[in-house]
């Protein structure tokens, strides 16, 4: 009778130790090579362990819920070995080099193959081996690498007939079963890895966003805003543009949403600013240059809308084209990409229910625009359908305070919900 202890192997590239979260076995427990003595699992995913050898479990380490390191006795179990063993295993004692394989013995009377990698003596097998059938209701023996390539390739292991050590299914009867069968050869996973450098315009965004959410405190606030009075409104316009375009472009609801931040940055002037943190100084601005998120073939950019307050509903809506087509044409000039004092950022059709943007720094705020969608909404006690959007805005809590952007985005949630006051004199 001899011991063989089992350790825990490496069960994952740079994994150093693993969570025990189910025994399979007790001690006492016969079990026979490949059947599952534990499941444990790693900061990356969790793994089933087979035991490699025929035996009786007499200890075992821990508990549930034990943490244990890679290299670390797992299990150990009573062996019989006939008396040829794998070189560098001893037959009495505790073993601890890689485990015999089954039928090892039996095996060795045969001539070895010449190359003796273990990836040979299981991809080859010598001349003399014969595929051995599986005993129906038998548990198919393979290591867990064939297992795993077997499930990923949707094949049974209890059909296929195993070449390896007594009976033992390798990698290439798999390779065998699939090119006798195209179908399932292209049933192989794609394990192709492109490797695409981050260069140009992508970097500079990465850095740019890397130091946004590494150096702003981002605070966000979302609000509901009914949008069913503007939208008929904003339909009414562009029914009224003339055929020929009269330079007037149809409207969406971004030049709406400019005017409305326009007039609610008179009364919060503390967001329409620049912070620079490194003198410690917010540079309010009393011009509103509007940046406005435009996504290109080349990345995000974000080109801005210069005095934004002084322009009317389709002037507005034509700087917005001219600088989007420029950006994504490549002639946008570098002036009219710098400057903003505050930013609009919508995914338009995609916006989502919610969303978290990121500041483009160096100002103090953004405001971001989800889709329109048709909800049902209570009206004076009556159940309407209404035309809600959400506005998801984000900014720098360390010179906007909580109240202060809440109030900001209520009173562009009353510009919008009241298209009329778009035009009002402002006290």
């Amino acid at each position: 009778m001899n011991t063989y202890t089992m350790k825990l192997h490496d069960v994952g590239e740079g994994v150093a130790e693993a969570e025990i979260i189910e025994w399979r076995v007790q001690v006492g427990d016969t079990v026979s090579a490949d059947d599952v003595v534990a499941e444990v699992m790693s900061d990356k995913a969790s793994v089933e362990l087979y035991s490699p050898v025929d035996g009786t479990v007499s200890w075992r380490a821990g508990e549930v819920g034990d943490v244990i390191a890679v290299g670390a006795e797992l299990l150990k179990f009573d062996t019989v070995q006939a008396d040829t063993v794998q070189a560098g295993a001893t037959q009495s004692g505790s073993e601890t080099a890689s485990p015999p394989a089954r039928g090892l013995a039996k095996s060795l009377a045969v001539a070895a193959p010449t190359n003796t990698s273990p990836r040979a003596k299981e991809t080859s097998p010598p001349p003399a081996a014969i595929a051995q059938p599986v005993a129906t209701g038998a548990r198919p023996h393979a290591a867990p690498a064939v297992r795993a390539r077997a499930r990923a390739l949707g094949i049974d292991l209890a059909t296929v007939s195993g070449t390896g050590p007594d009976g033992r299914i390798v990698h290439g009867d798999l390779d065998s079963l699939l090119g006798a069968n195209p179908a399932r050869r292209d049933q192989r996973p794609d394990l192709t890895i492109t490797d695409v450098k981050i260069t140009g315009l992508r970097r500079n965004i990465a850095e740019r966003m890397k130091a946004a959410k590494r150096r702003i405190p981002h605070f966000t606030y979302v609000e509901e805003v009914d949008v069913t009075e503007l939208e008929r409104l904003r339909a009414q316009l562009n029914a009224a543009t003339p055929a020929d375009g009269d330079a007037r472009p149809k409207l969406t609801i971004l030049p709406f949403l400019m005017r409305a931040v326009v007039l609610a940055v008179g009364d919060h002037p503390e967001v329409n600013a620049r912070f620079d943190d490194e003198e410690g100084i917010v540079h309010q601005h009393s011009s509103v240059h509007l940046g406005i998120a435009t996504q290109t073939a080349r990345g995000l950019m974000v080109p801005v809308v210069k005095g934004a307050g002084e322009l009317d509903l389709w002037g507005a809506a034509n700087e917005v084209i001219r600088l989007a087509e420029a950006a994504r044409s490549g002639k946008i000039k570098l002036d009219e990409l710098n400057g903003s004092t505050i930013t609009i950022t919508s995914l338009g059709a995609l916006g989502g229910i919610v969303s978290t943007p990121v500041i483009n720094a160096p100002e103090v705020a953004i405001v971001g625009v989800n889709k329109i969608a048709t909800r049902p909404v209570y009206v004076d006690g009556v159940l309407v359908p209404r035309q809600i959007m959400n506005l998801s805005s984000s900014f720098d809590h360390r010179i906007i305070d909580g109240a202060n952007a809440a109030s900001f985005v209520q009173d562009i949630k009353r510009l919008l919900e009241t298209p009329a006051l778009l035009w009002t004199p402002r006290a």
